[in-house]
């Protein structure tokens, strides 16, 4: 039983970059900044919020606007 125990051992030593890829696992080192990362999407994700409501805002403006001209002209 030691001899396959270091068969598997071996092969899994040589192959687990590959096995890391074809099972899409993630390593340490890929969740390391994990919560840093998470924090900056989240204060992305309020900036493209405030962005959207400025851009709704304007349109509703601008379509108000165009109603007001249709409606003189």
């Amino acid at each position: 039983m030691a001899g396959i125990d270091s068969y598997m051992n071996t092969y899994l030593d040589r192959r687990m970059k590959y096995l890391i890829e074809e099972w899409q696992l993630a390593t340490r080192h890929d969740v390391r900044d994990f919560s840093a990362r998470l924090l900056g999407l989240s204060e992305e994700i309020s900036r493209i919020d405030a962005v959207e409501k400025a851009a709704t805002d304007r349109l509703s403006a601008l379509e108000d606007r165009a109603k007001r001209m249709e409606g003189s002209g």
